[in-house]
């Protein structure tokens, strides 16, 4: 069982796999970064100064503890908010991600298609084979 493990974890793709995911969690955070630092403060400041990552709709305000010395007459309340300005950022990363995964896949699938077409493309065969073909045929029609 353990020499099947070993054989399983250490083919090549499953480490490619490994490699992969690992490259593409990076990636991720490199397009959030782009987008949150780079791409959105540009577009809140063209909309008005507007702040993407802060724009919510409350539902409930949030209330603050309030204490009598060291007895707390009224409990906090956290806010009840939903943040739709956080979901705008999220889905353009994700866009953004996706476009890239896009293109590197659609760069990919044009490279193996063009190495199958090298592949199927049998070769010429050499003149001398052809010329003792036509010989080996011309003998059998005369046998």
């Amino acid at each position: 069982m353990i020499k099947e493990f070993k054989e399983f974890a250490f083919k090549g793709n499953v480490m490619d796999m490994a490699v992969g995911i690992i490259i593409g969690g990076a990636f991720g955070t490199v397009v959030k970064s782009l987008v949150d630092n780079v791409l959105m403060p540009p577009l809140g400041k063209l909309i008005a100064g507007v702040d993407f990552t802060k724009l919510k709709w409350v539902l409930e305000p949030g209330v603050a503890e309030v204490k009598d010395g060291d007895a707390i007459v009224t409990a906090a309340k956290p806010e009840v908010a939903i943040a739709y300005g956080q979901f705008i950022t999220d889905s353009i990363a994700f866009l953004l991600l996706a476009f890239a995964v896009f293109l590197v896949v659609k760069k990919l699938m044009v490279a193996m298609q063009k190495k199958e077409e090298e592949e199927a493309a049998p070769a010429e065969p050499p003149a001398e084979e052809k010329l003792l073909t036509e010989i080996r045929d011309l003998l059998k029609e005369k046998a």
